[in-house]
């Protein structure tokens, strides 16, 4: 049985009496119900009313939309909840990614990259302040995986570095400037991603340290950010070979499982080892990295016999619980582990005061939406953009680019292709409008696709090539800039530039031509595709404020202060350091 007196719950008897309390009146049915998250998509109250009022979920994520809308639709759920809900919010970046009005403040490597570790307290104190206004009470953050991987596109920019120390350092941080605001911390993804450059939302990764170089590294991580007071884990569906070989000698390798339904992992060494007594939830559970190692009918018990407390979304609503609900009435789940997992599920909400808040207190009046995306918001992403735009290499020294010098720039976009985030959009815009305002003339380089778009004939990429690449190039342009957003993951295993058609000709070959620069808005390892480009800079995000704070670097106007890791130089790519 869970502890509720003890970190990091630390219940008076009241508390611990209103969980058994509650416990004790519900129905199986509604027991079933408190172990899942519904990842609620769509805003209507009828759907509320099932979601919320008839499955009685323990929790619920929402998909994004503007903040008044969301407000609503968390007071309405609040409203309708027997027991009143834990309302997840995924804040990695700031307000940005909770609702679409939030302010998208730094990614993780961001916060990552300036001595400065108050940076990430900023970024949680923003992301904790704006999720706060619109009723959250659980974060889906920090994110303490290690970014070994250069390859590793799924946690390259939401991971605060490369080393435990730096992550360690700015998770602690960015835990404290959540917490200011009431919020519970979920931290991810264990036992660690950042080594297998697989996503597993598509495939399932693994983390294949040995136990002493586990401990010394995520291990490190783990127990450091468990004494320092983070209520919940998310479990990443990512084996660990070696670490269930040593917890269980002699398993074999097809029993080596994704963490979330592994009982050597979360049992014997979260719970053990580590002696976490908080909430864990899986991940996704629609994740193919889980998916494909169970039938549903097995997986959804399998995750709470692990040791999960917590299912983070269905696949399908009244399947799932139906699954759940024969196994607790047969006995797949025990009495005493569903026991268990509901003093968690509980024990987290009591600790938050949701057991004592009125029910229409849950949720702030409209007016707390005030502070979403504030003036004071943008002023702090706009400091810290400053600090963390990094220059990379400028090995030909075409640094500084100014009007006076290189007037005529000729501005290239390139993406990643498919991006479910939202985060890519505009950003050729934004950078032609910082340019232009810093006194260039711009000429936004046009692929095939949007020529054809716009109402061309006869265009394909040869005939763009043709257009582009010929001895005037230098005499209509002085400098080049490639502004680099790959962003976005759940989609293929990892992502990597996306050119436009076969030998695009927005592919760098004009640096034999012009001065180049790439920006990249986004993934640090772009000279894995690029290394041709002598001259690189990260401003790490897709903002107004950072592509400002980048413009204002490249023509030297300010200094650049940014810092960045190894995994920049693509290791085993010749050429990336010329």
């Amino acid at each position: 049985m869970a502890d509720l007196t003890a970190a990091p719950f630390h219940l008076d008897a009241e508390g611990v009496a209103w969980v058994e309390e509650t416990i004790a009146s519900m129905s199986d049915e509604e027991r079933v119900g408190q172990l899942f998250i519904n990842l609620n998509t769509r805003f209507d109250e009828d759907y509320l009313d099932r979601v919320v009022g008839t499955y009685g979920v323990g929790g619920i994520r929402y998909m994004g939309s503007d903040s008044t809308t969301v407000q609503e639709h968390i007071r309405y759920a609040q409203s309708v909840a027997k027991v009143p809900l834990l309302v997840a919010s995924n804040p990695e970046m700031g307000g940005f990614g909770s609702i679409d009005d939030g302010t998208l403040v730094a990614t993780h490597l961001a916060a990552g990259s300036h001595p400065d570790a108050s940076i990430a307290r900023d970024l949680g104190s923003v992301a904790g302040r704006e999720t706060a206004a619109l009723g959250c009470n659980w974060a889906f953050a920090p994110i303490v995986d290690i970014h070994r991987n250069w390859r590793n596109t799924v946690v390259s920019t939401r991971s605060f570095g490369n080393t435990a120390d730096v992550v360690i350092e700015r998770a602690k941080a960015y835990f404290d400037g959540l917490s200011e605001h009431g919020s519970a911390s979920a931290m991810k993804h264990f036992p660690g991603d950042g080594i297998d450059e697989r996503d597993q939302h598509v495939v399932t990764s693994y983390n294949t340290l040995g136990w002493d170089d586990w401990w010394a590294s995520d291990g490190r991580v783990y127990r450091e950010m468990i004494d320092h007071g983070v209520q919940s884990i998310m479990v990443g569906h990512i084996g660990a070979p070696e670490l269930s070989r040593h917890l269980r000698p002699g398993i074999a390798d097809r029993d080596i499982l994704p963490a979330t339904i592994a009982p050597e992992l979360l049992q014997d060494l979260l719970r053990g080892e580590l002696g976490f007594n908080g909430l864990i939830l899986t991940d996704a559970s629609m994740m193919v990295g889980l998916t494909q190692a169970l039938p549903r009918r097995e997986v959804i018990a399998a995750t709470i016999n692990a040791g999960c407390d917590m299912i983070l979304f269905f696949r399908e609503a009244e399947e799932d619980l139906a699954i759940a609900l024969e196994a607790v009435r047969t006995g797949a789940i025990s009495a005493s582990r569903l026991h268990e997992a509901l003093q968690r599920i509980l024990g987290l909400k009591a600790s938050l005061g949701l057991h004592r808040t009125p029910r229409e207190e849950l949720v702030p009046p409209p007016a707390a939406l005030e502070v979403i995306g504030s003036d004071a918001h943008h002023r702090i992403a706009a400091d810290i953009a400053d600090k963390v735009v990094t220059l990379v290499k400028d090995t030909e020294g075409n640094l500084p680019l100014r009007p006076e010098t290189h007037p005529r720039i000729r501005l290239y976009g390139v993406s990643g292709g498919a991006d479910f985030t939202g985060v890519a959009h505009g950003f050729v815009d934004l950078a032609r409008e910082e340019l232009e305002e810093a006194g260039f003339e711009v000429h936004v380089f046009r692929d095939a696709a949007q020529r054809a778009a716009d109402g061309e004939e006869g265009v394909a990429f040869h005939t763009v090539m043709a257009d582009e690449a010929n001895s005037g190039y230098a005499e209509r342009y002085d400098a080049a800039i490639i502004v680099a957003n790959v962003a976005g993951f759940a989609q293929e295993a990892s992502v990597r530039v996306r050119w436009s058609s076969p030998m695009a000709a927005e592919i760098p070959w004009y640096v034999t031509e012009v001065p180049t620069v790439l920006l990249s808005l986004c993934q640090p390892n772009h000279l894995v595709d690029m290394p041709m480009v002598k001259t690189v800079v990260h401003a790490h995000m897709p903002s107004r404020e950072a592509i400002h704070a980048a413009v204002r670097k490249i023509t030297g106007e300010s200094e650049f202060q940014g810092t960045f890791n190894e995994n920049v130089w693509c290791e085993g790519i010749w050429g990336t350091r010329l």
